[in-house]
């Protein structure tokens, strides 16, 4: 499976945690964020990986900001983006099971980092329900 990940300088520390998690479980990221700690445009990092899931290049994305709402909202003009801001894994099996979510949003100043590697484990592993569910997504789309 292939795994394009973005982040702004407030999700550095995150990215590289997760980046390392997914790699040792033998998934193929490419790197799309920032290595530094220096403010930032979250839309430059953004938008590659929303592009790359867009065009299929990868089968899931991951965007960590501040807040996730930047990221996410960028991510979402993307067309067939479905970017999901997420704070908990609850949250997280609900946007792939109801809607699948294809990008997962994550806020790196509201979430704490083992939270997040356990949101990515159930944003990779949990799949779409469909069913009713299809109906409504295939109605997302302009």
């Amino acid at each position: 499976m292939k795994i394009a990940i973005g982040n702004d300088h407030a999700g550095t520390e995150y990215k590289k945690s997760v980046l390392k998690m997914l790699e040792n479980e033998g998934y193929e990221v490419i790197n799309y964020g920032t290595d530094s700690n220096e403010s930032v445009d979250y839309p430059d990092f953004v938008h590659p990986v929303a592009a790359s899931v867009s065009t299929q290049k990868v089968d899931f994305g991951i965007i960590i900001c501040g807040s996730g709402n930047g990221a996410n909202m960028t991510a979402n003009k993307h067309a067939g983006v479905r970017s999901a801001l997420c704070w908990n894994k609850e949250i997280v099996a609900l946007a792939r099971q109801h809607n699948n979510a294809n990008i997962l949003s994550i806020p790196a100043r509201y979430t704490a980092l083992e939270q997040v590697k356990e949101m990515v484990k159930v944003f990779l592993e949990t799949p779409f329900d469909g069913g009713r569910h299809e109906k409504r997504v295939c109605k997302i789309d302009i």
